[in-house]
């Protein structure tokens, strides 16, 4: 990144529409902070929840996912059950340039009270808003707070476009909107 990553996120986020609603600075009063830091952006996790259940004996098997493994939920404040795990989406919508790669970490808050959120990278190319994945490591149920921070996304600029994008291989996710359970 030639300019200083913040700078950097700002211009491609307002010029190019890398990322939708862009908060342009971090926000964290009363708040698990989110927008734009030093070096990436923390995101904010949705009101709508997919928790996993046990009450229809469903297998989870990626191959052939059973929309009996989860119920659907739409709420402010989200508990996930204690050892157990739910699937949200992002607030914003990504729109990922054809040389830039993220990887998307847990933040801290969540992380020391043994919640363990999960995403993939955003490949180049990548666009739509993201699917959470969101483990409760602990015996006790636990809050997730929709409309706040949840990961922060770091961004990874290229000296030059990559050969094939994400959308050049039309990536089984390319466009996502709501929570997105697994796809063969």
């Amino acid at each position: 990144m030639g300019l200083k990553a913040d700078v950097w996120i700002r211009k491609m986020a307002l010029e190019q529409g890398m990322i939708e609603p862009f908060v342009e600075r971090q926000v964290r009063e009363g708040v698990i902070s989110f927008g734009l830091s030093s070096y990436g952006y923390d995101m904010r996790v949705a009101s709508s929840f997919k928790i996993f259940t046990n009450v229809y004996s469903a297998i989870v098997d990626p191959k052939n996912f059973s929309p009996q493994s989860f119920v659907d939920v739409e709420t402010d404040v989200c508990i996930v059950p204690p050892n157990s795990f739910a699937l949200a989406r992002s607030v914003e919508y990504f729109r990922i340039p054809p040389n830039v790669l993220t990887l998307c970490v847990g933040k801290s808050t969540y992380a020391r009270t043994g919640i363990i959120t999960n995403v993939t990278p955003f490949e180049p190319g990548w666009e739509g808003y993201v699917t959470l994945e969101i483990s409760n490591t602990t015996p006790l149920p636990a809050k997730i707070y929709a409309n706040e921070g949840i990961a922060q996304v770091v961004f990874f600029e290229g000296d030059e476009q990559c050969e094939v994008t994400y959308a050049d291989r039309k990536g089984k996710y390319q466009g996502q909107v709501g929570v997105t359970p697994p796809k063969l």
